[in-house]
């Protein structure tokens, strides 16, 4: 079921001057930075992004991220960074990949995990809210 395109989508962004240290290489803490552009293009995909959420009642934060870094990224290297729809029954984790634009070499790996929180009472939900399987077209 994950694995239709609509669950999936790729950005390609070019690393600007100002995200690189004094030797040209990505600071590390932009890399959440890429994959929340490429979540936002996702999560608009299926007409849930933040602007939706919020309107819906809910706030989706982040509880859990990790990065694996495999090569660095430097100073206007063209990259494109893959997110990837993994679970979203009690929570949303997404996968990351970032590739060089140009070879296609993998050179990060990641994941993010969002849990639904009711906006107005501030309760965490251990399921999904009904609108998210409603957006994505699932039953739940």
């Amino acid at each position: 079921m994950l694995n239709v395109p609509r669950f999936t989508t790729e950005v390609e962004l070019t690393i600007p001057f100002h995200d690189v240290d004094a030797m040209g290489v990505v600071w590390h803490g932009n890399y959440f930075r890429y994959f929340e552009i490429a979540r936002e293009a996702l999560l608009n995909q299926f007409d849930y992004g933040y602007r939706q959420m919020k309107a819906s009642g809910y706030v989706w934060p982040v509880v859990d991220t990790r990065v694996k870094y495999r090569d660095a990224l430097t100073f206007e290297q063209r990259i494109r960074v893959r997110a990837h729809l993994e679970e979203y029954e009690n929570r949303l984790r997404i996968a990351y990949q970032i590739f060089d634009a140009e070879s296609g070499k993998r050179t990060t790996t990641g994941y993010t995990i969002q849990v639904a929180v009711e906006e107005a009472s501030k309760e965490m939900c251990f399921v999904s809210p009904a609108i998210l399987f409603e957006r994505m077209g699932v039953e739940p």
